[in-house]
């Protein structure tokens, strides 16, 4: 009995022995667990989301910002230099960014690219003028365009000139077998009037004078001005009518300065015009202006089209294709149109600096001569690089938001990080945008125009905002209205680039009823406007320069705020908070 004890007691407390050794141990792995954790996430271990890379939290969770779930922040990678970044493999995907590699001709044809209109030959176009002072009182070609004939009859006019000599020549008419010198003198006056043998015979035959003499077309054509009207007095030699002959047209097209090397008189050229794209016609280089447009910088050049049946009419768009002499490309660079991003005076790439990683870095480049499908690039990139082809707005958006050079801010700073639970949008990250604000200068008297458009500005976004594209287009033609008013004078090629961009995407804005054009005319209007706020200043009123990545097809795009908080006026409800902070206007 005793032992039976003994063996009870010796197996409680080896249970309890076994029991303290079980539970001990979960309780230490349970701390050693939460010890990990937290040793992760001092290490560095954050987690942001994909289409805002900004948000850095120190748990997954939901983006503060559109909603999204939170993705696994790449670690730091503290070998970067200050110009280079990192994008995520996640946020490469859904922002579809491509990449090519560059070398000599490697992505366009070889052919350069020219833009122009049609315009009438003006080796085929003649003036009607009047050969004799007189008042004009009747016209029969009443409006322009109109075809006529050689000997259609355009006008009378009554000329009391021809009113005396056609006296002179009744009464000479008697004396011509007596005075044939004075005859033959009277009608060699009339003659010199560019009066017909007809003409004048017949008023020879008749005796009687006329008061209102016909002018009649001296050669055929369309009508392409009227320069009188009934009732007008007119001068010897004043002209009329202008009449073209649209058998033959130009098509004149400008070059730019760097292109002029590039282009010879007698060289083929293919063009197409907007109005039959499906068919190509083909002209000759007749013409290139010995003197370049000081304002455009830009050359006429200019090829002959034939054109009977008419199809081509003065004043449409046409595009031209002009092969090259591929001795003249050989050893440059060429690049995707789709590559390039524009601000100002500068144009730019991003490089993918190791074509094993995500990271790139933006690179500032010059290119020269635009081709078809792309630009030759002069210098900046060297042949073998890897660049961003498709996206490029996105990863700039990005290189703006981690504080690296981008499109906008030239000048490079460390990324901040936030501190935890700080979610708001532009946290510590003040970037400096746009670089355009050390190449543009305003007057006292144009920062005052500008700032007094923000209220109209405003209050179309806000339209947008609600979807109402009526309210939207009234406060654009508002705008349009006042800016129009703006004086130019004084302005460098910078400024008026922007305010003449400004302008058109205003007027696109307010001639449309569509709620999905006015935001994609939305897009371009700031990419204009807000360099020149950012320059001239928002007068007392703080203005938050506001972007959201999934705009404008995924390519991104900015806008301007009263308010901290985001309302996207891309997206409205749909999407109302979707968007962050990337600069402010004091």
């Amino acid at each position: 009995m005793k032992k039976t004890s003994l063996y009870i007691v010796l197996a409680a407390v080896c249970g309890l022995f076994a029991g303290y050794l079980f539970f001990a141990d979960t309780s230490d792995s349970s701390a050693g667990g939460a010890h990990d954790h937290n040793l992760e996430a001092q290490s560095g271990e954050l987690w942001t989301c994909s289409m805002h890379p900004q948000i850095l939290q120190p748990e997954p969770g939901d983006c503060p910002i559109c909603g999204m779930d939170l993705i696994p922040s790449e670690t730091v990678d503290n070998e970067l230099s200050p110009g280079q970044f990192r994008m995520t493999k996640n946020a490469l995907a859904l922002a579809d960014i491509q990449t090519t590699v560059v070398g000599s001709n490697g992505s366009t044809d070889n052919s350069l690219k020219l833009s122009g209109t049609i315009e009438a030959n003006a080796k085929a176009e003649g003036t009607q003028a009047s050969y004799f002072k007189g008042r004009i009182e009747a016209l029969f070609v009443n409006f322009e365009g109109e075809e006529v004939r050689n000997g259609q009859k355009l006008a009378t006019l009554y000329a009391p000139e021809l009113v005396s000599a056609q006296q002179e020549l009744i009464t000479a008419a008697g004396l011509k077998t007596t005075q044939p010198e004075l005859y033959s003198a009277v009608r060699n006056k009339l003659k010199l009037w560019k009066l017909s043998d007809k003409q004048i015979s017949e008023i020879e035959k008749s005796g009687k004078v006329q008061e209102y003499f016909p002018i009649y077309a001296t050669v055929s054509g369309t009508v392409s001005e009227i320069m009188v009207k009934a009732g007008d007095y007119v001068d010897k030699g004043t002209p009329l009518f202008r009449i073209a002959n649209l058998k033959t047209v130009w098509a004149v097209f400008d070059g730019y300065e760097n292109q002029v090397p590039l282009i010879k008189e007698g060289q083929r050229i293919e063009i197409i015009s907007k109005a039959y794209p499906n068919t190509p016609l083909q002209g000759q280089i007749s013409f290139i202006n010995p003197v370049l447009n000081a304002s455009t910088r830009t050359v006429e050049i200019r090829a002959d089209l034939k054109n009977p049946d008419g199809k081509l009419k003065p004043g449409m768009f046409v595009t031209g294709n002009l092969k090259l002499n591929r001795a003249l490309k050989e050893d440059r660079i060429v690049i995707p149109e789709s590559a390039v991003l524009w601000t100002g005076e500068r144009s730019v790439v991003y490089v993918k600096t190791d074509s094993s990683t995500p990271v790139f870095e933006m690179r500032e480049i010059e290119v020269g001569d635009a081709i078809k499908g792309g630009y030759i690039v002069l210098s900046g990139l060297e042949s073998g690089a890897e660049i961003v082809t498709q996206g490029a707005f996105t990863v700039d958006a990005t290189a703006q938001l981690k504080g690296k050079k981008s499109m906008m801010n030239d000048q490079a700073g460390p990324a901040e990080t936030k501190p935890e639970g700080d979610s708001g949008p532009n946290s510590g990250n003040e970037l400096d945008f746009p670089s355009d604000k050390q190449e543009m200068s305003f007057s006292k008297d144009l920062q005052r125009d500008f700032i007094e458009i923000i209220p109209l500005y405003l209050e179309m976004k806000d339209a947008l905002v609600k979807g109402d594209a009526g309210k939207c287009k009234d406060e654009a033609l508002a705008m349009a209205e006042r800016l129009d008013l703006i004086q130019r004078t004084g302005m460098g090629e910078t400024e008026k680039f922007h305010l003449s961009n400004t302008l058109k995407q205003l007027k696109a804005i307010g001639n449309s009823d569509s709620l999905e054009s006015q935001r994609a005319f939305f897009v371009e209007l700031n990419e204009s406007l807000i360099p020149i706020l950012q320059v001239t200043g928002s007068s007392s009123q703080t203005l938050f320069v506001q972007t959201c990545p999934m705009a404008n097809n995924n390519k991104g795009a900015i806008w301007l705020s009263a308010e901290k908080e985001v309302r996207n006026p891309y997206y409205g409800d749909a999407m109302l908070a979707c968007g962050s902070v990337i600069n402010t206007i004091q």
